[in-house]
């Protein structure tokens, strides 16, 4: 008896819905109610379309009462589902020390977004940026809770692979065939992305380096250093489909990376590669070599790419001008908000005559103060205490490739915080970071010992 009503109960609702809203946009309704029922029943569905989503089109958005990224609102309903499931199955989280830290920091946090909603005196909401970025660093709260199997796992790291192809394909693509970031905009704009003029402004100041649908060629590169480690090492460790993917993401994530022409995601990824020589890994030296080559023939053949580079590293560039006089700043920006300045806007504030600051470490005082500082300190600090190398790999193979990809990733997208500041506040990307983290860190702690045996990693 009960069976009968509610078919013809959704018949009557979206029938009426057909009278006030076009069949097209419909359709996408219903599509939406779809997902959003399959992930708050199998929330790790949310994870994996987050997985392809956020390295693919971070910013595209949707309007949900307040306008967000598709990305971050699959990370909510992914929540969501988490929660009901943890309240019908009484499951329980279990957090290890860098999680306990890290949850630490996100209660600090609260302290400079009070005194940041106090203090400064510029449009924004600065509740739901705080809420955005609890809602990114919770990835390492959710990848463990649930991706607990083998099986998981590698659908998780084949999403996010084919998400970075999907970018670099399409940025690539696009570069290639008019020579001109601009060229970007209107696709940007049909995916919806907010601030039409800032992408404009960001094209068309240097339209010679490859745009892509991260906006800023600086954060497209410090994005593809994150997972050109993980694509490399999982491709050789794999066969088959997964071999050529990942193979493939590494080649292409190479290229886009001397495209996009970002000096600072160039310089760190060398440094890891030498630090990855220094433990004796495998390919490593032979990643140099071929790395130096493509760079070279990329140089040779494409000529705005010499101009860069001839004056990338020089004191005279503007962009390098711009960031001394960052740092001259800095310590005017500390006396004025010794607390930091909260979540209400990203530096610089406006009307304060001051200029932000391209640095991670230093873009965490000037948000959230040299307490908040300490405390990111302590979260990585922890990580890397936790999933260390405990000596020089001979070896690489299906048991630790994931570690030693994502190690290195993470080692990488920190050290490119001495150059820029992405990988502080960047919505998304720090939830991308986060994922990798936790995933490293899942990795690490199926051995008692990582690196130095070679033992298995896995056994799920």
């Amino acid at each position: 008896m009960l069976a009968f009503p509610i078919p013809v109960l959704v018949g009557v609702v979206f029938g009426s819905l057909l009278w006030v809203m076009a069949p097209l946009k419909l359709a996408f309704v219903i599509v939406g109610l779809a997902l959003f029922l399959a992930i708050i029943r199998k929330p790790i569905y949310g994870l994996l379309a987050f997985a392809f989503i956020a390295p693919f089109i971070p910013y595209t958005t949707v309007k949900l009462g307040i306008r967000i990224t598709i990305s971050e609102a699959l990370l909510a309903i992914t929540w969501l589902g988490l929660l009901w499931q943890l309240i019908i199955r009484k499951l329980e989280l279990h957090f290890g020390q860098t999680e306990k830290a890290l949850i630490v920091l996100i209660v600090f946090s609260i302290v400079p977004f009070a005194i940041g909603q106090l203090i400064i005196l510029a449009e924004g909401s600065g509740l739901v940026n705080w809420m955005r970025w609890v809602l990114n660093l919770s990835l390492l709260f959710l990848v463990p809770a649930l991706v607990d199997s083998k099986f998981k796992r590698d659908q998780l790291i084949i999403m996010l692979l084919l998400g970075v192809l999907a970018n670099l394909l399409l940025s690539i693509g696009v570069f290639v065939k008019d020579r001109d970031a601009q060229s970007m905009i209107p696709i940007l704009e049909t995916l919806r992305y907010s601030h039409p003029e800032a992408i404009k402004d960001i094209f068309s100041g240097n339209f010679t380096r490859m745009a892509s649908p991260w906006v800023h060629p600086n954060l497209t590169g410090g994005a593809l250093i994150l997972f050109l480690p993980l694509a490399f090492f999982y491709g050789i460790s794999e066969s088959g489909f997964r071999r050529k993917l990942g193979l493939v993401v590494a080649v292409l994530s190479a290229v886009g990376l001397m495209l996009s022409i970002s000096r600072g995601a160039i310089i760190s990824l060398a440094l890891v590669l030498m630090w990855l020589a220094y433990l004796r890994v495998p390919y490593s030296s032979k990643m140099i070599l071929w790395g130096g080559i493509l760079s070279v023939v990329l140089v040779v053949f494409y000529p705005p790419l010499q101009d860069r580079l001839s004056t990338m590293f020089s004191s005279s560039n503007a962009s390098t001008e711009i960031r001394i006089d960052e740092y001259k700043q800095f310590p005017d920006a500390v006396i004025k908000y010794p607390m930091g300045i909260g979540f209400k806007v990203d530096p610089p504030v406006p009307n304060s005559g001051l200029l932000g600051i391209s640095n991670l470490w230093l873009n965490i005082v000037y948000k959230i103060g040299f307490i908040g500082l300490i405390l990111y300190m302590i979260v990585t600090t922890v990580w890397w205490r936790e999933t260390k190398p405990r000596g020089e790999i001979r070896n690489v193979t299906q048991a630790n490739a994931l570690w030693l990809g994502s190690h290195a990733g993470i080692v990488a997208a920190l050290t490119t915080g001495l150059f820029d500041h992405y990988y502080s506040f960047t919505m998304v990307l720090i939830g991308l970071f986060w994922l990798l983290v936790a995933l490293n860190l899942q990795i690490s702690r199926m051995s008692n010992s990582v690196g130095a045996d070679n033992k298995k990693l896995d056994h799920d």
